[in-house]
C-alpha cells in the first residue's frame, strides 16, 4: 500500500504527513501562536490540508482491504460480491482522481491564495453583463469550496454588468486550481438587451495571479510609483462616494496598474493595492528567472473572436466546451452556478 502512495512523489507519504502534522500541532500549541494572525491562518490551512490527505489515505487503505475481502468472497462463489466490487472500484477511481489532481498542484505558488481580475471585452453592454455572470460563477465555486472572497475593485458597466473587477480568493490551493481559468471566455446567447431578440457573442477575459506572502523579498521603490487618489463610484455605500478614498498605483518601470476602491479607508485601499502590486511583480520576476513568460501567459490573448479558451453556448443549443481539453458539459446553468471542477481538473491533468 505504501508503494502505491510513493507514486505520488511523496506528496501522500503517510509517515512524512504524520511528522508534518506533529510539527504543526507543536507550533499551534505555542502561547504566542495567535500573535501573528496571518501566519496563524496560513498554518491552520496547512493543518487542514495535511489532515485531508491523511484522511484520503486512511479511506483508501480501508477500501483496498474491503476489496481484498470481497475478491476472496467472489472466488469462493459468492456472486453477490461482484456488485459490491464494482461499486468499490468506482469509488476508488474517483478518489484516486482527486489525489492525482492534487498531485498536479506542486508548483511553487500553487498552494497560495489567488488574485482574480475579470475584464469585459468586445460586445459592449452584452460583454459587461457576461463579465458579471462570470464573477457570479466564480463566487458560487468559491463558496462551494469554503474559500473566502474579497472584492477590492469594481467598475460597473454603463447600463448593466461590470466593466472589470478585481477580487481576492483566500483558500488553500486557490491559485493552483484557478490558474486553469486564465484566458478568454466566450458567451453565445439571445441578448436580453436586444429588442429584436437576436443572437449575440460576448467576450470577457480572466487573469489569475498568486497572492504572495509578506516574507517574500520583493522590493518596491516608492520613487517608481505614481499614487493617485480619487472618489470611488458605483456600488460601495455613501462613504466611498463622498471621499477620495480610492487608490490607483502605477508601477512606472513595468507600467503595471493596480486599483483598489472597496474599502472606506484610503490607507487600507493603498495597503491592498500594494499587496496586489507586489504579487504581480513577484510573478514577473519568476517569469524572467525561469524564462517561461510565453508559456505562463500563452492563454492571455486579445479579448476577441478566435482567442477563447472556453465557449458557453445558450442558443441555438446549450453546451459549454473547453477548447484546450475538449471537455464538454450540456448543463450550462449548472456550470454558471459554479460547477466547473471537471474543467479545472481536466486542464490540470492535461497540462502536466
Amino acid at each position: 500500500m505504501r508503494s502505491a502512495f510513493r507514486h505520488y512523489g511523496g506528496f501522500f507519504e503517510p509517515d512524512a504527513l504524520k511528522r508534518r502534522l506533529g510539527e504543526i500541532e507543536t507550533t499551534m500549541s505555542s502561547p504566542d501562536f495567535w500573535n501573528d494572525a496571518e501566519k496563524a491562518k496560513k498554518t491552520g490551512r496547512e493543518k487542514t490540508a495535511v489532515e485531508e490527505q491523511l484522511g484520503w489515505i486512511s479511506n483508501l487503505e480501508k477500501d483496498f482491504e474491503e476489496l481484498t475481502i470481497l475478491t476472496e468472497m467472489l472466488n469462493e462463489g459468492e456472486e453477490d460480491a461482484a456488485d459490491e466490487i464494482a461499486k468499490k472500484l468506482g469509488s476508488l477511481e474517483r478518489e484516486l482522481g482527486k489525489m492525482e489532481t492534487r498531485r498536479m498542484l506542486s508548483g511553487e505558488n500553487d498552494r497560495n491564495s489567488a488574485i482574480i481580475q475579470i475584464n469585459s471585452g468586445a460586445g459592449g453592454t452584452e460583454a459587461q453583463d457576461w463579465a458579471e455572470m462570470l464573477f457570479r460563477m466564480y463566487s458560487r465555486w468559491i463558496e462551494s469550496r469554503g474559500f473566502e472572497l474579497d472584492v477590492v475593485d469594481l467598475l460597473p458597466g454603463d447600463e448593466a454588468g461590470i466593466k472589470n473587477i478585481t477580487f481576492l480568493v483566500d483558500g488553500d490551493y486557490a491559485y493552483g486550481l484557478l490558474k486553469a481559468e486564465v484566458g478568454v471566455h466566450r458567451l453565445i446567447r439571445i441578448s436580453p438587451f436586444d429588442t429584436g431578440k437576436r443572437r449575440h457573442t460576448s467576450f470577457a477575459s480572466v487573469f489569475v495571479s498568486p497572492q504572495i506572502e509578506d516574507d517574500i523579498d520583493i522590493e518596491v521603490n516608492e520613487s517608481e510609483l505614481r499614487v493617485d487618489t480619487f472618489r470611488a463610484s458605483g456600488a460601495g455605500g455613501q462613504h466611498v462616494n463622498k471621499t477620495d478614498s480610492a487608490v490607483r498605483i502605477t508601477h512606472l518601470p513595468t507600467n503595471i496598474v493596480v486599483t483598489c476602491s472597496n474599502e472606506k479607508s484610503q490607507h487600507r485601499n493603498k495597503a491592498i493595492a500594494l499587496k496586489i502590486l507586489k504579487s504581480r511583480l513577484y510573478e514577473n520576476r519568476l517569469e524572467e528567472e525561469k524564462k517561461k513568460q510565453e508559456k505562463l501567459h500563452s492563454q492571455k490573448k486579445d479579448i476577441s473572436w478566435g482567442s477563447q479558451i472556453r465557449t458557453y453556448t445558450m442558443q441555438p443549443y446549450r453546451l459549454v466546451k473547453d477548447h484546450r481539453t475538449g471537455i464538454e458539459a450540456g448543463n450550462v446553468d449548472a456550470v454558471l452556478d459554479g460547477e466547473i471542477d471537471k474543467f479545472i481538473e481536466t486542464y490540470l491533468l492535461s497540462s502536466n
